[in-house]
């Protein structure tokens, strides 16, 4: 079967899934008798393009790498993202605009046009997930189509899919983890001897952290994170306004060589546990022992511990590897994967 793949955001994971679907092709044709093409693409700064028979997916990436507008491909006059989706006739969208944790949109908007109109969706973006899961799953189910988002928390880790596949009929009692690489990183390199800023800093330079760090070191990153697991694992909608996170900032170079100095050592702990039919959710430093799964966790390893009613603890961890910090191509797999399942 063939697919038509519109993509709404073409940053980083968006360019990161379009060269990993290239790459795979061969093994979804062999493995699963499934072509695509690219219909449509929306971009933040390179404006939209539009063609049913099929984008030059090499030229579009060639165009936005090297600053310039990807109009010129385009069989149609579309002047925005739902125009992309509307006119792409696409089968399948890849729905990765810029997370807004407050509401949601729009990528709210443009996953309920897509699937108004009969595409299975796929986001990384957590807004949705957090402001529109239950909207969005019943719009789903009711056109037969899938809402998927894997990547939304631990990249291309599979933390949904395993408690929806994996663990049927599971009751989930908590979980607990490390969410945030950003602060991870600095936390593990301030254990080392830097300063809050030279942590930061180094963290900026490898593209880990944005210009302003805000979301990761002040917790907003992995509390959006936490609401949307509990909003999903638990069917319980959840905000990252009700988890209040506290951030890495008030965590001094003192603190942190006392720590060390007790064999112990501060990480932003992200955590959620079902007492009493109610959710109570966390996102703060705390210190962990070597007793802790989380303490061996240093500079951009992220991971979870799962517990549930058959299962006492099962863990997904994702081990920084030297040279490499995480980041578009992992984000990307989630995606891919995701794609994979729908056409499977």
């Amino acid at each position: 079967m063939h697919y038509n793949l519109a993509l709404i955001g073409f940053g980083n994971v968006a360019r990161a899934l379009a060269r990993l679907l290239i790459r795979k092709a061969d093994l979804l044709k062999s493995k699963h008798d499934v072509t695509f093409s690219f219909t449509g693409i929306s971009t933040g700064r390179h404006g939209f393009a539009v063609n049913p028979k099929g984008l030059d997916i090499q030229k579009a990436l060639e165009l936005v790498e090297s600053g310039k507008d990807i109009f010129p491909l385009s069989s149609f006059d579309v002047k925005d993202s739902l125009a992309v989706i509307q006119h792409s006739q696409a089968n399948v969208m890849f729905e990765n605009s810029p997370v807004n944790t407050q509401t949601g949109q729009p990528a709210i908007d443009h996953i309920r046009t897509a699937l108004e109109l009969g595409m299975h969706v796929s986001t990384a973006n957590k807004g949705p997930v957090v402001h529109g899961y239950r909207e969005l799953t019943a719009l789903a189910e009711s056109k037969g189509k899938k809402f998927r988002f894997e990547s939304a928390v631990l990249g291309g880790a599979p933390v949904f899919s395993v408690m929806r596949e994996a663990f049927p009929l599971a009751e989930l009692e908590s979980f607990k983890g490390i969410l945030n690489a950003t602060t991870n990183v600095i936390l593990s390199r301030m254990e080392s001897g830097e300063t809050y800023e030279q942590a930061l800093n180094h963290a900026q330079s490898i593209g880990l952290a944005e210009t302003d760090p805000t979301n990761d070191v002040d917790g907003w990153d992995a509390a959006i994170k936490v609401a949307a697991l509990a909003t999903v694992l638990w069917n319980t909608p959840m905000t990252p306004q009700q988890v209040n996170p506290t951030g890495i900032r008030g965590i001094t170079f003192e603190m942190i060589a006392k720590a060390k100095a007790d064999g112990k050592r501060y990480k932003l702990v992200c955590s959620a546990e079902k007492v009493n039919g109610e959710i109570v959710a966390s996102v703060s430093p705390q210190l962990v022992d070597s007793s802790s799964s989380l303490y061996g966790m240093m500079n951009s390893s992220t991971g979870i511990t799962f517990r549930t009613d058959v299962v006492l603890d099962y863990s997904i961890v994702l081990s920084e590897k030297p040279g490499m910090t995480g980041g578009p191509v992992e984000t990307a797999y989630g995606l891919f994967a995701d794609f994979a399942s729908i056409v499977k």
